[in-house]
């Protein structure tokens, strides 16, 4: 059997892409986190690049979470009412971006202000130096409503924010123009959607070397087997040359395995599964380290066990 070197295939590669900003570069942030880079495929370092590692952002919502279950609640009982304080706490897990998820402006889930939801931004700014991605809640009225406001109140921080969608792209992207902040598109674990947003908001004039892509995450047991082999063909297509594909990919691990029935299920609800304390943070750190190897670049993480975890896997594979 002949052997083929895989870089001799590799003609093209994943762009880098830059989250935060510096006092040097305008912002406040004590460090940058870099990501994409590669021209080879995942950890295959023999065959080219492997680029940056994973970064692992930690989960901050804007109001207490409803459903966490009590082994991953327990860690932040003392700061869910306070987002900048939960945000120093993942800090000190060894979260490399804070990702503040916006769920309460849903009309559904508090309807919060512009005002408090700027607020609460800028209190995570100041309470931590590392890069900061923010997500909307995916209702597209109230995100049109309160991103923009987002966004300019952390013009200068380089930020993450998204998401841009087939269906509503053009006021996310116009202001992440604007304010420079970095640009999230979004898809349903579709290849040729996630392609159509790319192009809809490159035609607008937003560069590929700003843009990371999302493709709903699914969880060990709930459909990591089709989201994993999306992603590798999504790195197969950028590193064969496909300019529209070849942006980093970020994946939402730790609410999709932490809303697992096996990471929910208690002892007395489930005993044949194993001890409740110790399920979900292995569904997670499970699902983290297989989706890694298909060419994500950042991980959103809850568990602060599941995160050390995860980490020490990478640092393996580096």
């Amino acid at each position: 059997m002949e052997i083929v070197n895989v870089a001799d295939k590799c003609s093209g590669n994943v762009q880098e892409v830059t989250i935060g900003a510096t006092s040097d570069e305008g912002g406040t942030r004590g460090k940058t986190v870099t990501v994409g880079g590669a021209n080879s495929i995942p950890f295959m370092d023999i065959d080219g690049s492997i680029g940056h590692k994973p970064a692992i952002a930690m989960d901050v919502y804007d109001a207490p979470p409803d459903e966490w279950p009590e082994p991953l609640l327990k860690h932040y009982a003392d700061v869910v009412d306070n987002p900048a304080n939960w945000a120093k706490k993942c800090a000190e897990f060894g979260a490399d971006l804070i990702c503040l998820k916006l769920d309460a402006i849903h009309p559904d889930k508090g309807n919060k202000s512009a005002e408090e939801t700027v607020s609460t931004v800028k209190s995570i700014l100041e309470a931590v130096d590392i890069p900061l991605i923010i997500w909307g809640c995916e209702n597209d009225e109230r995100d049109n409503e309160i991103m923009p406001k987002v966004s300019e109140a952390a013009k200068g921080e380089r930020c993450l924010l998204g998401g841009a969608t087939q269906e509503n792209y053009k006021t996310i992207t116009a202001v992440c123009l604007a304010d420079g902040h970095n640009l999230i598109t979004q898809a349903p674990v579709d290849i040729n959607i996630g392609k159509q947003i790319n192009i809809l908001v490159t035609d607008l004039g937003f560069p590929t070397d700003r843009i990371v892509m999302f493709q709903t995450t699914g969880a060990l047991g709930y459909g990591i087997e089709y989201c994993y082999s999306i992603h590798e063909r999504g790195r197969i297509a950028a590193l064969s040359g496909d300019h529209q594909m070849a942006t980093p990919v970020i994946c939402d691990v730790g609410h999709e395995a932490w809303r697992a029935k096996e990471a929910k299920a208690t002892d007395s609800e489930a005993p044949q599964w194993g001890a409740f304390a110790e399920r979900g943070i292995m569904w997670e750190a499970i699902t983290a380290t297989t989706l890694i190897q298909s060419g994500v670049d950042i991980i959103r993480m809850n568990h602060p066990e599941a995160v050390t975890i995860v980490k020490k896997h990478i640092e393996n594979l580096t």
